[in-house]
């Protein structure tokens, strides 16, 4: 599974270098790197992503009976660009949430995880979320 997820940055890379803008698999490539942080192990993630569509409310995964929502960001890598803005859960329909931050090459920069709770209490009158917001949770990697 590591070699198709190298090869879905490759491809990604390559076509942003062909036309300037790159293929949207930040979403999936943090739900992927999400569950390994938590410990899901690839064969069980893949199983439990059979069959599931991208517009699942609430969560993005199931691992040991816990609700994952995943958020990431990625610059884009062109000069001054870095992240500013983190999106906002739009529900609490989950237990856990887990941010991803990736470099221009979608190496895995940080990751930090909120419970519900928690998340809610911080930032639930927060308009806009940044990456120093995040930070204050549990750190994954």
């Amino acid at each position: 599974m590591e070699d198709l997820r190298r090869q879905l940055v490759e491809a990604t890379r390559a076509w942003e270098r062909s036309f300037g803008n790159a293929p949207l698999i930040t979403t999936v490539l943090s739900e992927y790197d999400a569950a390994k942080l938590v410990g899901c192990p690839v064969e069980t993630y893949s199983r439990a992503m059979q069959g599931i569509t991208a517009v699942q409310k609430g969560h993005d995964f199931t691992f040991n009976g816990s609700r994952y929502q995943v958020k990431g960001n990625r610059p884009s890598g062109k000069p001054g660009s870095f992240v500013t803005w983190v999106p906002k859960a739009l529900n609490y329909n989950w237990d856990y949430l887990v941010w991803v931050l990736y470099d221009s090459q979608y190496r895995i920069q940080e990751a930090w995880q909120w419970e519900v709770s928690a998340y809610r209490a911080a930032f639930d009158s927060v308009k806009r979320l940044s990456p120093a917001h995040l930070r204050l949770g549990t750190r994954l990697a």
